[in-house]
């Protein structure tokens, strides 16, 4: 048994994660890769896109261009278009289908002996199943040499071909499933695959104890495979890919569950606040006044601080909804407490931004031990992988000795070498972008366990929520502090009026002329090389911009793959206005803040979702000049494309923005494209529709764990084992 299948206590569970060539070969595994299935388990979790009957034709007017498809039709009519030569590869046999409403041309080109061959099997029967991509000839669906076979009145296969008899269970259960296929793996291999794979978990015991089974109404493991893999009737096949459904939905909640049960028994030092240190310094030169939400958030956590159970909360907040001065304000009550707070940040770009907003927020509060530094003063300290060594060296020494009383690093605070004197607080930023381990980590580096503190400025909507961070307590910010400038967005079809994108342009030299700044965000980088790539890249954009409409305007460029020192001093220059447009990739979409900027144009919006445009437009409008974002795109008779751009244009409310972007993308992107290992733990629930079977199996996951504390029930464990290993990754991927 190889260390990766070890590690499995159940039959069950490690036949599901054997890789594919221990059961079908190498060959075949390898094909399966496009199509992201690796092991057994995936194989079996592949579930057809729907089943035929076999007196059910296909509605050929669902097809697709481009798309690998089987369809059923009725044979309408067949021709044979002979070359002048026996044996070369000049004839063809066109074949018209129908599903008595559209048609499909069918063409096969050989010599005569195939063409005959093909003519003879074609006229076999009435219907067949044809299976291959579609494509399009004069202006009309075409499928050329698709894989098929044809069927009697009766529904029945006719013919002997070894590979066609595959579909033998036509017959046998009178449903064929139709799975989503690849050029290499038609349809009938994938059906034949997955009757091997499942051949493999015959005497393999059920996950779940038979409680849960009955509390959920769910059939065996085994009985819901086979139904779906060769279903009697299309209720019986439903009803097994429910049982699916609801294994992810409880593996997840059950995940959870345990990690909650977990915090509970860990013990944290109590932060107490206490009146007349650095935390009321900084409250009384504040120059505005909190909002009711951001006061109310506060004395969520300034209780939950002063508890010895570790503080385990989520805040969540509309842009600018001043979350960056609740953590802080919290991160100040920890440090008058005699405890440090660490601010870990996903990019270098970020942990500089909130190291200097920190830093201006605090003013002489932030001098630590300086002189002239205020009586309550700390240190703050930033600590990142680019740093000098020197300079690194000296964050460390602060850090561990108890000096710095807040740090602000990237993925560099988890390195081994990094200590802390006292860590009591941890806030983490853009918590999507970091694994439950790496978490983890830093925590392992306090005495006892940290109050930990997770921000998102992405509105989540509460089903994601309750899937995604069920071990977290949830805390909303959505109003918006007095004083922030209104920000109005426009959509610029670049197709229709091309003159509106030249306006854009002028606009930008308008808002710069009068001493402000802008933003032009792109999707991508470009000068990959790559000639597939669409749309322009930001480093083609730059250059045009400042051979062109911005010429003699100050213009930066930033990007992901610029040198760290290069991105860090590009920023900087635009913070500080020695800059006027800053041409950018995403790397601005979160925490970048620069008051000056009062324009943003967003070029190939349609490539963004809306929780992401959504975020990039919160960079502008933060100081006292009104904002406006410009969407360029050259796509809006794309009606999806036009819909999600019109609704961004129609509200600033990211909280109806996040709902609505999780209806259009679905979880397929919402929940962890970037998962390790390339798969994701939800291949089938769904966070919208589900929405009462996640609330169902939250609770069953409580009993569970009530039930079995300790995770001792092989089946608990090994649900627990592979939630955890496949979301060590990106959770929430919205960008």
């Amino acid at each position: 048994m190889t260390a990766e299948l070890s590690i499995w206590r159940t039959t069950v569970f490690r036949r599901l994660n054997a890789g594919l060539a221990d059961v079908l070969g190498a060959k075949t595994a390898k094909a399966f890769e496009q199509l992201k299935i690796t092991t057994v388990g995936d194989l079996l979790r592949h579930l057809p896109r729907r089943y035929l009957s076999g007196t059910e034709l296909t509605d050929l007017s669902t097809l697709t261009e481009g798309e690998h498809v089987a369809v059923m039709a009725r044979v309408q009519r067949v021709e044979v278009k002979r070359g002048a030569q026996r044996q070369a590869r000049t004839s063809r046999l066109e074949v018209v289908l129908t599903d008595g409403h559209g048609r499909l041309n069918v063409t096969f080109f050989g010599t005569w002996h195939l063409i005959d061959w093909w003519e003879k099997e074609v006229a076999k029967g009435v219907r067949g199943i044809f299976v291959g991509k579609v494509g399009s000839f004069r202006d009309q669906a075409q499928m050329a040499h698709p894989e098929f076979v044809m069927l009697d009145q009766a529904g029945h296969i006719v013919g002997r071909s070894e590979q066609k008899q595959l579909m033998a269970t036509l017959s046998q259960s009178g449903l064929v499933g139709l799975y989503p296929a690849t050029a290499k793996l038609p349809t009938w291999t994938i059906a034949e695959c997955a009757r091997l794979a499942l051949q493999t978990l015959d005497d393999a015991e059920d996950p779940w104890p038979e409680w849960v089974r009955e509390a959920g109404d769910q059939p065996a493991l085994l009985d819901a495979l086979s139904a779906i893999h060769h279903p009697v009737s299309r209720a019986e096949a439903a009803r097994g890919a429910e049982r699916l459904i609801f294994d992810e939905a409880f593996a997840t909640q059950l995940t959870m569950a345990y990690r909650r049960a977990d915090a509970a028994t860990h013990t944290a030092l109590r932060r107490t606040r206490r009146t007349g240190g650095l935390l009321s310094a900084f409250d009384a030169q504040l120059p505005f006044t909190l909002t009711a939400g951001q006061e109310s958030v506060a004395a969520t956590l300034f209780e939950e601080l002063d508890q010895t159970r570790p503080m385990q909360r989520l805040l969540q907040g509309e842009v600018g909804s001043g979350k960056t001065i609740v953590a802080l304000r919290a991160m100040l009550a920890v440090v008058d407490a005699g405890g440090q707070a660490a601010l870990l940040a996903p990019t270098e770009v970020l942990a500089q931004q909130h190291y200097r907003t920190i830093r201006q927020l605090l003013g002489d509060l932030a001098g630590g031990r300086m002189l002239g530094a205020a009586e309550d003063a700390t240190d703050i300290v930033l600590l990142t992988g680019s740093m000098p060594t020197a300079a690194r060296r000296e964050a460390l020494l602060r850090a561990a000795s108890g000096e710095a009383g807040i740090v602000v690093g990237t993925h560099a605070l988890l390195a081994d070498k990094v200590m802390f004197a006292d860590l009591g607080f941890v806030v983490i930023d853009e918590q999507h972008r970091f694994g439950v381990e790496q978490r983890a980590v830093l925590a392992d580096k306090a005495n006892g366990s940290p109050h930990v503190l997770v921000l998102t400025a992405t509105p989540i909507p509460r089903s994601v929520a309750m899937t995604i961070f069920g071990d977290l307590e949830v805390s909303s910010l959505s109003e918006i502090p007095a004083g922030r400038a209104v920000v109005s967005t426009v959509v610029v079809d670049a197709s229709l009026r091309p003159t509106w994108v030249e306006r854009a342009w002028e606009r930008i030299a308008e808002e710069v002329r009068q001493g402000r700044q802008a933003f032009v965000v792109c999707p991508r980088i470009g000068g990959t090389g790559d000639p597939r790539a669409q749309g322009k890249g930001v480093v083609e954009l730059h250059h045009e911009l400042v051979t062109g409409p911005l010429a003699g305007v100050r213009v930066g460029l930033l990007h992901g793959q610029l040198p760290s020192d290069m991105k860090v001093a590009t920023m900087r220059a635009f913070a500080a206005g020695e800059l006027d447009v800053l041409v950018s990739t995403t790397v601005i979409e979160v925490g970048v803040d620069v008051p000056n900027a009062s324009v943003m144009i967003v070029w190939d919006a349609e490539k963004f979702g809306i929780s992401q445009l959504h975020q990039l437009r919160g960079r502008i409008g933060r100081g006292a000049h009104p904002g406006v974002c410009l969407l360029v795109s050259s796509a809006m008779e794309d009606p999806q494309t036009s819909q999600r751009l019109s609704a961004i244009a129609a509200t600033n409310d990211g909280f109806a923005l996040a709902e609505l972007d999780l209806q259009q993308r679905r979880e397929g992107d919402v929940l962890g494209s970037k998962q390790s290992g390339g798969r994701s733990s939800l291949r089938l629930l769904s966070v919208l529709e589900h929405a009462d079977l996640i609330a169902l199996t939250k609770d069953l996951a409580a009993e569970a764990v009530r039930r079995d504390p300790e995770c001792l029930t092989p089946g608990f464990a090994d649900a627990v084992t592979q939630t955890e290993r496949l979301s060590d990754g990106d959770w929430l991927e919205l960008s």
